[in-house]
């Protein structure tokens, strides 16, 4: 299928093949009919990726901020890497669609194939989107119509934000789409509208929807306006929907405000405010969040949960709807703000020239185009007993680590998936992979794939892992192997029913030079250890997905484990029992910051401490070995420093957590055979230590691992 990618390198806008999406549980798959471009919002984004990397900076300085603090902590070449690679990614645009319902995923109820129904979907010929953010289109309202729904729900959260009231007067400030929309919706409210614009053309389209309006170009005064307009009272309300730099438009809008007044911001402009200019008339000045509550929430919008309409009456899903009725209804009309029609395949004539004048266009979508989902991208013949691999996900860690480490190990990836597709098309024409897919099964069913490295979020890991097996594949899977004893009892079964097939997890700190090294002085029987493994891990923002039990497990889980491999590998024993401890105690299972005491079978114990309130400047991650007289200190797995021996002092290297080896030697036992990277007695132990985590918080005593077998402690 087809889809506009834009390139934030280059700011090209293309028209791209990839692979349809699969239709996925609590998601509607749609065919699409029409979409909408905002030439506001699309014309920022175009705006930005043609810019200089020096204009691209001064534009975000929180990010560059990001980058200066990324560049002390982490280096000033793996900083740039991942700049450039971050602008180097294609950049889906659109999102106001309306199409056809093709697919229905499980969980979802109240639609069926063939609903009409509008989205946020992207410009493509098919879109998957969540439940929450589609809406059924009512029998009088056109496609066309309907591709304005979600412009329209903007429009319509900024202005319940200002809660107008029947005869107020209500100034809109920037008469682009979301302007128009506005008036129209202020006017339905039984409000006044008083419209400003630096284009005329837009103003007397606002007085066609019933406001008063001035055009701003020139000398001429909105303040002066607004005051005499209400004979001196000032504005009720202002709701800004302009896109500009300067923040004259902020003061303009306290200035032309009563006292007491609410400024509403839907667009983006300046925000150098006078204290003044707010102090005196006690005015309210609030943002507004897009389509309204639920937005960027993932419990909502990817996992389907909805807010009872008792408490939170107006969601974005119920916008959605409330526009689409007020269409159907005839109180919104959006027919005079098309400004041009045209199909898929000519978006350059919009793309080419959105500064023009003008207020949406419409992209119309022909004939149904290819639902295929994989896309062949170069035409390779895998030699027998090569091995092939395929790599499902395409997140930070494949793109800044996974792929490059395997091209440097030359091998062979036939596979590259991902759920939109738009990602691994990218990644497989950047790292020459021959096919681009979005169907996992497809993965499993072509016999010329030995290996699968998995490195999708954390929730899915034991699923797929467990079908991977079960297809006879051997596995590479990204921490952590599962989030449940019940998702390991799942991977356990399907191991046992496919004896040729390997699992490995991508405890990666096992191949760093510095732990070989470290194994190495300890000699293959060096008794009972001491070990102290420190994690400087940092905060991370609350509503991350990581921290949700449910798709990411919480940070001990997910990324605590990795040093509990590290001391099962390091002192050569299982773990026997764990206790551990959050900051501030209470046994928070969510805590991101604790430390965790391992025993071991040898009578070794290990403590790790995950931190996450320290500062980022210390170097993040810390190993020190107490044996026999003899201490080991490993600092960032940059420099190993030896106390007590004989022959050995120090090492130091770039640092070298391990990944590069790792996924070298995986590719070479696909190729080659041999045995799973880790056994997976270790494997289950490690597994199952990091689950006792949990059930040593809820409990606050030592847990044994093997007593979580099926259940939850």
């Amino acid at each position: 299928m087809r889809q506009i990618l834009q390139q934030l390198r280059t700011g090209e806008t293309v028209l791209a093949e990839v692979p349809a999406p699969v239709v996925e549980p609590g998601h509607v798959l749609i065919r699409t009919r029409v979409s909408l471009v905002s030439q506001g919002t699309e014309k920022m984004l175009v705006q930005f990726g043609k810019a200089s990397l020096l204009q691209k900076a001064r534009s975000q300085p929180d990010k560059v901020r990001q980058v200066l603090q990324k560049i002390r902590s982490d280096g000033l070449v793996p900083t740039l890497e991942a700049v450039f690679r971050r602008l180097d990614e294609p950049l889906p645009l659109g999102y106001c669609n309306a199409g056809e319902v093709i697919g229905v995923g499980a969980g979802v109820t109240g639609f069926a194939v063939g609903d009409r129904v509008a989205s946020n979907g992207p410009h493509a010929e098919i879109v998957s989107v969540p439940v929450n953010l589609c809406a059924k289109i009512p029998a009088g309202v056109s496609d066309e119509e309907a591709a304005f729904t979600v412009a329209g729900a903007i429009a319509l959260q900024g202005i319940r934000l200002i809660a107008p009231t029947l005869g107020e007067t209500v100034a809109v400030v920037g008469l682009g789409l979301l302007g128009q929309l506005a008036v129209q919706l202020l006017r339905a409210n039984g409000c006044r509208v008083i419209g400003y614009d630096f284009d005329g053309e837009k103003v007397a389209l606002a007085k066609r929807f019933g406001a008063d309006g001035l055009c701003v170009a020139g000398e001429a005064d909105p303040v002066k306006h607004a005051l005499a307009a209400t004979n001196g009272l000032g504005v009720d309300a202002v709701l800004i929907t302009a896109s500009t730099s300067s923040s004259a438009v902020m003061a303009q809008s306290a200035r032309m405000s009563r006292k007491r007044g609410r400024v509403v911001l839907v667009g983006v402009v300046g925000l150098e405010l006078s204290r003044a200019d707010f102090y005196e008339k006690e005015l309210s000045f609030q943002v507004s969040c897009s389509y309204g509550p639920g937005r960027y929430e993932d419990t909502y919008e990817e996992r389907g949960y909805d807010y009872p309409a008792a408490f939170v009456r107006w969601t974005e899903n119920r916008n959605f709807e409330a526009i689409l009725a007020t269409m159907a209804a005839g109180g919104l009309d959006v027919k005079p703000l098309i400004t041009r029609r045209v199909p898929l395949e000519q978006l350059e004539t919009i793309y080419g020239n959105l500064g023009a004048s003008g207020l949406a266009s419409l992209l119309t979508y022909g004939p149904a185009p290819d639902q295929s989902h994989t896309l062949t991208l170069a035409a390779r013949t895998i030699a027998p007993g090569t091995g092939a691999l395929a790599v499902v996900g395409t997140g930070n860690f494949t793109k800044m680590t996974l792929l490059p480490a395997l091209q440097a190990a030359g091998a062979t990836v036939k596979y590259l998936a991902s759920a939109s597709g738009v990602s691994s098309t990218h990644l497989a024409r950047k790292y020459a992979i021959a096919h681009s897919t979005t169907d996992y099964a497809a993965v499993l069913a072509d016999p010329e794939v030995r290996g699968v490295v998995l490195a999708t979020r954390h929730n899915l890991h034991a699923a797929q892992a467990a079908a991977a097996v079960r297809a006879g594949k051997h596995v590479l899977v990204e921490k952590p192997l599962c989030l449940t004893p019940e998702e390991l009892h799942e991977i356990e079964a399907a191991l046992a029913a496919s004896p040729a097939a390997t699992l490995t997890v991508g405890f990666n700190r096992r191949w760093s030079p510095h732990v070989q090294q470290i194994r190495k002085l300890l000699g293959p029987a060096p008794g009972a250890l001491s070990l102290v493994a420190t994690m400087n891990a940092g905060a991370i923002p609350l509503k991350h997905w990581v921290h949700d039990p449910a798709s990411g497990g919480g940070r001990l889980v997910g990324e605590a484990c990795h040093f509990i491999d590290l001391a099962v590998y390091v002192t050569g024993s299982l773990v026997t029992e764990v206790c551990a401890t959050v900051l501030g105690g209470g046994g928070a299972p969510a805590g991101d910051t604790a430390s965790i005491l391992l025993r071991h079978a040898n009578g070794s114990t290990s403590v790790v401490n995950y931190f996450a309130n320290g500062h980022r400047a210390h170097p993040k991650e810390k190993l020190e070995v107490f044996s026999q007289d003899r201490v080991l200190v490993l600092d960032d797995f940059r420099v190993t420093t030896g106390h007590g021996f004989r022959q050995f002092s120090r090492l130091k290297t770039r640092q070298d957590k391990g990944h590069a080896a790792q996924f070298a030697e995986f590719a070479r036992r696909i190729r080659e055979g041999g045995p799973a990277l880790i056994p997976w007695a270790e494997v289950a132990n490690v597994a199952r230590a990091t689950l006792a985590i949990d059930a040593s918080l809820r409990r606050n005593a030592w847990v044994r691992p093997e007593e979580l077998t099926s259940s939850p402690a």
